[in-house]
């Protein structure tokens, strides 16, 4: 019985782990397309000069979806479901609120597809008790 337990454990880590891969690289691909497509301007965020102060935070927010691959892969179950949970509601708050803001289809594509991501996120990790 307990190897099934654990097996079971492992297998939504590692689906949970897959998810925070596919939100990171969807980000990736929002941002490669938009230096490609010329949608942006060096140094700048939303035409404002960006500050180090700034390029941190979203170093830091960017890093988080990148810790929570490592995270979902090392913690205990309890604490492992729950900071699945907060964080991904979290991104799908920050994303869903961010969204009109971008000016392209693609980048509202691939938000939408990203606020998924975050849906199966909660989705695996709510049901795994």
């Amino acid at each position: 019985m307990r190897t099934n337990r654990n097996h079971i454990m492992a297998e939504v880590q590692i689906k949970l782990a897959a998810v925070w891969v596919a939100l990171m690289l969807t980000y990736l691909l929002g941002d490669v397309l938009r230096i490609f497509s010329g949608n942006f301007k060096a140094g700048e965020i939303d035409g404002v000069r960006a500050t180090q102060a700034m390029w941190l935070g979203i170093a830091v927010l960017m890093l988080i979806p990148i810790l929570m691959v490592v995270l979902t892969l090392y913690l205990p179950q309890p604490v492992n479901r729950w900071t699945n949970i907060i964080v991904a509601v979290f991104f799908f708050l920050f994303n869903l609120v961010a969204l009109p803001t971008y000016p392209s289809a693609y980048d509202k594509f691939l938000i939408i597809v990203g606020l998924g991501f975050n849906v199966l996120t909660v989705w695996h990790a709510w049901k795994w008790a």
